[in-house]
Order: C-alpha cells, then structure tokens, then sequence
C-alpha cells in the first residue's frame, strides 16, 4: 500500500448518527481495496463509529484525530476526526433528532472546508436526515444546498450516476405544479452549461446531452402544451449556436432508452421524479450523486438514512462504496490536470 500522501484523502462524513450511515462506513473501510485507491479520512463521532464497528463485527479498530495532519489513513484502523457531539450512549436510532440533524450539518460543513482549503480532495457523504436537520433550524433542501452556499457557488446542480447513464435535474424537491413553471428558457440554458463543463471534466472530448421533453411526445408541436416550443427547444438552440453538442427536446419516454444504449453522455430531465423513476428502476440504491458547479469533488449515495432498518446490520454499504471509488477516481485526474 502507498503512502497516505500519495493517495488523494477523502474526507468521509458519517451523516446521521441514528441513520444507516456509520454502519455502511464501517462496512466500506472493511474492503482493503478502498485504502488501495484513497486515504480515507472519516467525520464523525468515534464512539458512534465504534458502535457500528461492534454491530457489523468489522475486525476494525477506531483512531481517533484531531486534525486532518495526524490521520494515517492505513487499513485496519479507522481514522475519524471526532467532533463528540453524539449522545452516543443515549443514542436511539431511527429516531429524529435535532442534535443528530445540527451534528450531521456540521460534518458537511466541516468537510466541505478542508476540500476548500486543501486538506482534502474530495468528500463523500453518507446520507444526513432531512427531518432531523429541519428540527435543528435548517431550512435547506439538503447537502447539495448546504455546500452551495459554503462554497458561494451561484450556479450548481446535481448528477446521478448509474453506470454509464448520467443524469442532471432542472427542478428538484417542489411540487410538480412548480416544478412546470420553472421549464425556462433561460434556466434550462444555465442547466445545459452546467452539464456541458461537467462532461469536460469527466475528460469526455465533445460530449452529447440530450435535454428531455417536458410533455408528452414533445407536446406534439403544441397540441399538449407549449413548453417544448416556447422554452425548450429555444434553449437547445442556443447551447448549439455556443458549440455545445445538444439534442431535444426528446420525448421522455424514449430518451433514457437512448442514453441507455450510448446515444448520449448526459441526459438533462425536466422535474424530479422524471429522471429518478428511470435510475431507481434500472438500479434502485446503486446510483451515485455527483456535485457539479462547486470548485470541490464531492459525491454521495443516492439513498436516505433509511432508520427503519438502522441498527439492525441489514444495510447494504454498495452505493457507498461506489461512490468513494468515483471520488477518488475524480481526485486523480484532478491531480494529473494540476499537474
């Protein structure tokens, strides 16, 4: 095994306490390989970690540290930065709970920062509860929100990763109403930018997005609504006259099928639940999420905190894993950029 400092250190926050997310932690720094591509750093409460070591029967061992400069990052033992703001004796999981939820933003937060200032270069989050969170004041949609702001990004967004399918949201959590009127010229522009400097990133030369339709068969020329025509379609122009290599609108019911196949890298969807439908059908807790727009890596599991089975050693840490895998992949061809 390399050095820890020749391996890029990801900064891996535990999410809830009386979450899931500990115990896919423990099960993710259990497979050797993991320590193979990073130098995995977790956020947490060591006592909590140690809880879910005891849980999953995990022949690991906690080290707690007090900075990101005194982990050592080898296998066998974990290195959490304690932040001991758990009532880990006292813990009652699948419960919500305010302290929970303030400690979780607080890991984020944490590990956003030392992306920021160098001490990592990435994050992976395990899944924080948005219940717990709102009971400790906040008012955010979520992580992507929260990092957003700490990062002062004015444009962000979100992809999901499942394989080779990529996919980017125009609207997130809002009410399909909503969600309808904010189908905007000038929005699905910003979306389609996003998604295009994403790809780039990715090392994908000339990548093709598609940009699904909003209505049925693409609104039929306006039969079914006027969106594809008086916003959609206008947009797509737009990104092509710029350069960027774009398609649509394309009917919804056929453009994933497309994507699927190859046709295209990226697939820009109108609202919620017409993209997630897709990924949870083809691979329900496997996705990962990427952050795109923030000057940090950051991915997650595309999952909750699931506390109706926390604590039970019944959760499946795959998508965790995979998305400590794609980060760490992220901060290498990072660092082959820089350099």
């Amino acid at each position: 095994m390399s050095a820890a400092s020749d391996r890029p250190r990801i900064a891996i926050t535990m999410g809830d306490a009386a979450g899931i997310g500990p115990e896919i932690t423990v099960k993710c720094l259990r497979h050797p390989e993991v320590y193979e591509w990073c130098a995995p750093l977790v956020l947490g409460d060591a006592r909590v970690i140690n809880q879910a070591i005891t849980l999953t029967g995990a022949d690991l061992k906690v080290r707690p540290v007090r900075s990101a400069a005194e982990a050592k990052c080898n296998y066998g033992s974990i290195d959490v930065l304690d932040y001991r703001n758990i009532d880990a004796d006292n813990l009652k999981m699948g419960v919500v709970d305010a302290k929970n939820g303030e400690a979780a933003v607080l890991y984020t937060k944490e590990a956003g920062k030392m992306c920021l200032d160098g001490d990592a270069e990435a994050m992976v989050s395990a899944p924080l509860n948005k219940e717990s969170m709102r009971a400790a004041g906040y008012k955010y949609e979520g992580q992507t929100q929260i990092l957003g702001e700490l990062c002062g990004a004015k444009k962000y967004g979100m992809i999901l990763l499942l394989g080779d399918l990529r996919l980017m949201l125009l609207t997130t959590h809002m009410s399909l109403r909503e969600a309808i009127q904010k189908v905007r010229k000038d929005r699905i522009i910003s979306m389609i930018e996003l998604a295009w400097e994403s790809l780039l990133a990715f090392g994908l030369e000339c990548p093709k997005i598609a940009v699904a339709a909003l209505n049925p068969h693409a609104g039929e020329g306006g039969m079914f609504g006027d969106e594809e025509v008086k916003e959609i379609s206008p947009a797509v122009q737009e990104c092509v006259a710029r350069g960027m290599n774009v398609a649509g609108p394309i009917p919804a019911d056929t453009v994933f099928v497309r994507a699927r196949q190859g046709e295209f890298d990226l697939v820009v969807a109108m609202f919620h639940d017409q993209g997630l439908m897709v990924v949870k059908l083809l691979g329900f807790g496997e996705a990962v999420t990427l952050l795109a727009g923030l000057p940090i890596i950051r991915t997650s599991v595309g999952h909750g905190t699931a506390f109706d089975i926390a604590g039970q050693n019944k959760a499946d840490h795959k998508n965790l894993l995979e998305a400590i895998r794609i980060a760490a992949q992220l901060a290498v061809k990072k660092r082959r950029r820089t350099a």
